[in-house]
């Protein structure tokens, strides 16, 4: 199995250092779209390799992505939190009412019926 996740992982990384030597020209990258960069009297741009500003943009999709299921998950995991809480609490009252339960008897016979 393990070699099978090395091989996954060589076929991604011949894939994008293919994508990137086929995209390596430079292109230039607005921020604004020109309407828009009117009115605040700017135009930010950057000039970037194609390659970076695909791979970049792949990366901000991973991190979006991500992000979004953290905050979705929060719910089932503050759910999950108050049940182990709570078993905790139960499995506590449990020992303690069976501790209760074999007081006055051998302790042999009682060993022998916290076991079961």
């Amino acid at each position: 199995m393990r070699y099978v996740r090395y091989l996954c992982i060589a076929i991604f990384a011949v894939a994008l250092v293919s994508v990137a030597l086929a995209n390596r020209e430079v292109v230039s990258l607005q921020m604004l779209p020109t309407e828009v960069s009117g009115l605040f009297a700017m135009n930010p741009s950057i000039q970037l390799p194609l390659f970076i500003v695909i791979l970049g943009s792949i990366l901000a999709g991973l991190l979006v992505g991500f992000v979004w299921e953290w905050i979705r998950e929060y719910g089932e995991r503050a759910e999950a939190a108050k049940q182990a809480r709570e078993m905790r609490r139960l499995q506590r009252e449990l020992d303690k009412l069976r501790a209760e339960q074999h007081v006055g008897k051998d302790s042999a016979l009682a060993l022998l019926d916290q076991a079961s």
